[in-house]
């Protein structure tokens, strides 16, 4: 088969240095448990809020009450949505029936 090159796509060289491919996806902390939740702009803020406010999960949990509170608050309003919005308010509830549903037999189980 012929080959094929489009204008300026001359032979591509890349360096390989196998010790920097093996860390590069740890970063730079080497532990016995290191934990990366993404990229961030302010990873200082985040860890802060972290410690000091909750975790991840206790904050989505939070959200999770509050849009459960103003639904019911909405709820004889809730006719004027439309087909995909009550697809995504159905959707939410049945996230919130299985985490409650987790956090029931969590406590059941200890």
């Amino acid at each position: 088969m012929p080959e094929f090159r489009l204008p300026l796509s001359g032979d591509v060289t890349q360096a390989i240095n196998p010790w920097f491919d093996m860390f590069k996806a740890f970063g730079s902390q080497f532990g016995l448990i290191n934990i990366n939740l993404g990229r961030s702009p302010a990873p200082e803020i985040e860890q802060k809020v972290l410690q000091e406010v909750g975790s991840y999960g206790r904050q989505l949990g939070r959200m999770g009450d509050a849009l459960n509170v103003l639904i019911e608050k909405l709820e004889p309003k809730l006719g004027d949505l439309t087909k995909e919005e009550r697809l995504a308010l159905d959707a939410f509830r049945v996230m919130q029936a299985e985490i409650d549903q987790i956090k029931s037999d969590h406590r059941l189980s200890r």
